[in-house]
């Protein structure tokens, strides 16, 4: 038997919405703050939610591990970034996991209720990344910087974003495997056909019964015989 699509749809958005989203947490990029006063103009602070790096574009020289003079890793929408978005990665494993003993492409048979419950769990880990990515975007000008400085967006908040919503989708179709659950719960047993059994012969020795009586009918001389 086939992988129904929806499973096969679920298997390959969620893996993706995994990387893009572990991308995300990790990379320092969810803010990048330019023109700061009394530094050069291509001078580039780039924030994320476990570190800051700042970068000069002319010189290519990148430095990591900068301090926190203005309290921007103790703003509230950091720290449950800080905890949401590992926590959203944690799920999203279980959830591959338990989705791939439920599909199971190595085996004719699927198991749908299994499938579905990894889709929930990974409609769940879509949403704990989706909050805090939204959240911080909110607050992306409120957040503490220096003044008359100019604030952008990061790479990071965008892949974010887009795994979010890639497990989301992914989850929902994953999620659909209920309906192949209960649709195989609810069909009819089909029994087996009569006529079969009708024309099976209930002893061995009819068989040869049958033969001996034919071969007996056919002792009579044909017309080409005489």
């Amino acid at each position: 038997m086939r992988t129904p699509a929806a499973m096969i749809v679920g298997l390959v958005l969620c893996p993706c919405g995994l990387v893009l989203t572990f991308t995300g947490t990790l990379a320092p990029n969810w803010r990048q703050v330019s023109r700061v006063p009394d530094q050069p103009l291509d001078f580039i602070l780039e924030q994320g939610i476990w570190d800051m790096c700042q970068e000069v574009q002319s010189t290519h020289q990148r430095l990591c591990g900068q301090g926190d003079e203005l309290g921007y890793f103790q703003q509230l929408p950091v720290q449950v970034a800080r905890g949401l978005m590992p926590t959203s990665l944690v799920l999203s494993l279980l959830g591959l996991l338990v989705a791939s003993l439920g599909v199971r492409c190595w085996q004719k048979e699927p198991r749908a209720w299994l499938a579905g419950v990894a889709g929930l769990v990974l409609l769940v880990s879509g949403l704990l990344s989706l909050v805090p990515a939204s959240w911080y975007t909110q607050e992306l000008w409120v957040l503490p910087a220096a003044p008359g400085s100019t604030l952008v967006v990061g790479y990071s908040l965008v892949l974010s974003y887009l795994g979010s919503c890639l497990m989301i989708l992914g989850g929902l179709a994953l999620t659909l495997s209920f309906h192949r659950c209960c649709k195989e719960r609810r069909a009819p047993k089909v029994p087996p056909s009569p006529t079969l059994e009708a024309a099976a012969y209930p002893n061995p020795w009819d068989v040869l019964g049958d033969e001996r009586a034919g071969q007996q009918r056919s002792t009579l001389p044909c017309d080409s015989d005489l």
